[in-house]
């Protein structure tokens, strides 16, 4: 595999930032560029002629001019070439691979995924390089990979800690690196998916934004600033704690009437099997209760409040611009979306502002295109060489 130009790595604070804006929110015109970033047209010059030169920035035609008109350098807009770099991303899950490619702005251009057989640390580098080159093929330049995982990860390098996977102090980048010679990074897969919508999905361009998935477990991530914030717990069970209904239901996922327990998909699961007997999937849970089912009604009605107080809370206290609700289990959305509204709106001051709640049907391919803006941020931003 060929890896990026070194001349790419590594940027000064300033380069970084105008890399950033361009990437994120480009093309750019150079005075568009200046006022975003409150510099004057000579520090925005000085900053972008290395950016030019080394390939991450190009100029283009301005929109609607004609190809004579618009003479000099100066007037050309500044934009990233998108499809110049292609960068990997991978969901790591107990059972499956997911497996993506993406162009320099994330846009996926191809999808592969695999069983994950086996949870040996070599055995599953050794995937994860065959994978990265069946995806390799025919694209662009490879650039970097980024691997997301469900726990705790340290120096976005080592899985410290993975209760799906059965690891501990596994330095997953480190091996995959060597397997492929490409710059490697890996993440909490919350972590990576926060990332991912903060620069090119729901969040982009907004200060205060949060991320609430629903799935297996409940994942949160909070930008402010327009940077995220880390938090100890996103990778160590969020919500398991957060008790939403000290009545409610008591499972074997989290404390009795907690967001884990009221909201997951284990845990609803649980419920119809410890009344009925009955294995079910979520699936026929949300078709139960959309029939009108009584005990599946019950235990989905009671999740859509646990929801829509859940989002209120996060609201006042976090006062994000947006929130958006992503992961496996917003199919609840479907069944009781108007339950989830009312109960938010019941936990609001009456004068609050309404709540901006973006619900994002997603699959894995989405967290794994998470994982892939990671080594994207790497590239930019210079976070970690390989």
């Amino acid at each position: 595999m060929t890896t990026v130009a070194a001349s790419w790595l590594p940027l000064s604070p300033g380069e970084r930032s105008v890399a950033i804006e361009v990437l994120v929110h480009g093309p750019l015109s150079r005075s568009e560029l200046a006022r975003r970033l409150d510099l004057s047209a000579g520090s925005l010059t000085r900053l972008t002629k290395p950016l030019i030169e080394s390939g991450l920035l190009v100029e283009v035609p301005e929109a609607g001019a004609p190809a004579e008109g618009r003479q000099g350098r100066p007037s050309q807009p500044l934009d990233v070439v998108a499809e110049s770099r292609s960068f990997l991303g991978f969901k790591v899950t107990e059972d499956m691979v997911y497996g993506v490619a993406t162009t320099l702005r994330s846009e996926i251009v191809a999808r592969l995924d695999r069983p994950l057989t086996t949870h040996d640390p070599q055995k599953v580098a050794d995937l994860l390089a065959g994978m990265a080159r069946e995806l390799a093929a025919g694209l662009p330049t490879l650039a970097g990979i980024g691997i997301g995982v469900g726990g705790l990860v340290q120096d976005r390098a080592v899985v410290g800690e993975s209760p799906f996977l059965l690891w501990r102090d596994v330095p997953l980048a480190e091996l995959v690196r060597r397997r492929t010679g490409l710059p490697v990074v890996v993440d909490n897969d919350v972590a990576a998916l926060v990332e991912a919508e903060s620069w090119f999905g729901a969040g982009r361009g907004l200060e205060r934004f949060v991320v609430l998935t629903i799935g297996a477990g409940i994942g949160y991530g909070l930008v402010l600033g327009g940077r995220r914030v880390p938090c100890a717990e996103e990778d160590r069970g969020f919500g398991r704690h957060w008790i939403l209904n000290p009545n409610g239901p008591l499972t074997p996922f989290g404390e009795r009437g907690s967001a884990v327990s009221l909201l997951t998909i284990p845990s609803i699961r649980y419920q119809i099997q410890a009344a009925t007997g009955r294995e079910v999937t979520y699936g026929e849970v949300l078709a139960l209760a959309a029939a009108g089912d009584p005990m599946a009604s019950r235990v989905i009605d009671e999740a859509a409040r646990a929801l829509g107080a859940l989002v209120a809370h996060i609201s006042n206290f976090a006062m994000p611009q947006k929130i958006l609700l992503a992961g496996e289990g917003v199919g609840l959305m479907d069944v009781a979306g108007n339950t989830v509204v009312e109960t938010l709106r019941a936990h609001r001051h009456p004068l609050a502002a309404p709540v901006d709640l973006e619900v994002k049907v997603s699959d894995f391919h989405d967290w794994a295109r998470g994982a892939a803006v990671l080594a994207i941020q790497v590239l930019v931003l210079g976070a970690v060489e390989g």
